[in-house]
């Protein structure tokens, strides 16, 4: 437990013998400037969080550091008549986590444009639950229930990496939608769980991966969240009925994207980025609401592992492996609310 105004916080030392982390106690006089003090519940592990906490380039350039790119908690002091202390909020988007101190620590400082405020039917370690990857998972399957309209049922939709965090929750919304789910994993001994979460089909990884060249291949989905990226999401794309979406949200199988241009001028493919941090407030909120209502549910099933915060250690490495089914919800702070 900390002592009386500290707090404790995960600090990624970067040096010449490479990258040390360890449980810190720090004064409020530490925290960089913002509009909210939040006391942080609960947290979560992403794979972002764990590229930085193991010092990848490009994630985040200065060290020391504290990652978590989510959090959510009370607020404890505000400088704008917005928010007022006790107010339950979610702290997301933008830089938190990766360039700013993140949800990795117990109080955090930030801006008022990080913070959504809570949706009535979420507790804190709900939101946490879900977390980033929940989010980015809404963000996909609320673009797909847009694009496709008609008898849901008759869309076959593909969901890749499907037993992480963003896949997992992805099945689970899909399938709760009416659509026909085919789960993509590269771990076939997950195939009850993907089947628990609302899965029709299951494939292995090597059954949506073609390196024949070929610019189009046979249509077979309507829709996909691709969560892999590289040639995974080259042959979702090629794979992919005229006038279906596919929605690109990782690149953990690869940054390169290997195209021609005929799907989308043949097709009418439409290929949609989701760039979960630079979300509008607004689309935000409407994401959030989606989540405490009629997505809340997918939190019945076993998609959530939680750990402490002096436990992350051990996570963060299985997470990088692909050695993680569902989500890591972090236990920051004592809040239970």
């Amino acid at each position: 437990m900390s002592r009386p105004g500290h707090f404790r916080a995960l600090r990624i030392y970067k040096g010449d013998n490479g990258i040390e982390r360890r449980v810190e106690e720090f004064g409020v006089e530490s925290l960089p400037a913002g509009d909210l003090v939040v006391q942080v519940g609960y947290s979560s592990l992403n794979y972002k969080d764990a590229l930085s906490a193991t010092g990848v380039p490009g994630v985040t350039k200065d060290y020391p550091h504290t990652p978590g790119i989510d959090a959510a908690g009370s607020v404890l002091e505000s400088a704008t008549a917005e928010w007022r202390p006790g107010d339950r909020v979610i702290v997301g988007g933008a830089d938190f986590g990766s360039t700013r101190w993140g949800g990795y620590s117990e109080i955090v400082r930030v801006p008022a444009s990080l913070v959504t405020r809570l949706p009535e039917g979420l507790t804190i370690r709900d939101a946490m639950c879900f977390g980033t990857a929940g989010f980015t998972a809404a963000l996909c399957a609320d673009r797909i229930r847009r694009h496709l309209t008609g008898t849901k049922s008759a869309y076959e939709v593909l969901v890749t990496g499907a037993s992480g965090g963003v896949g997992s929750f992805a099945v689970a919304f899909l399938a709760a939608e009416g659509f026909r789910v085919t789960a993509a994993t590269g771990k076939v001994e997950e195939a009850d769980y993907l089947r628990s979460l609302g899965a029709a089909d299951i494939l292995g990884r090597e059954d949506v991966t073609d390196g024949s060249g070929r610019p189009l291949l046979a249509s077979r989905w309507h829709a996909v969240v691709d969560t892999v990226g590289g040639s995974v999401l080259s042959t979702a794309v090629r794979a992919t009925a005229p006038g279906g979406i596919v929605t690109a949200c990782g690149n953990a199988g690869g940054a390169k994207l290997d195209l021609s241009v005929y799907p989308f001028i043949l097709r009418g493919i439409t290929l949609a980025g989701i760039d979960t941090p630079s979300v509008a407030s607004e689309l935000r909120g409407e994401i959030w609401r989606l989540l405490a209502g009629p997505w809340r549910h997918s939190l019945d099933h076993d998609i959530v592992t939680e750990c402490p915060l002096s436990d992350i250690e051990k996570w963060i490495g299985r997470i990088l492996q692909g050695g993680v089914r569902g989500r890591i919800v972090v236990r920051v702070g004592h809040s239970t609310v």
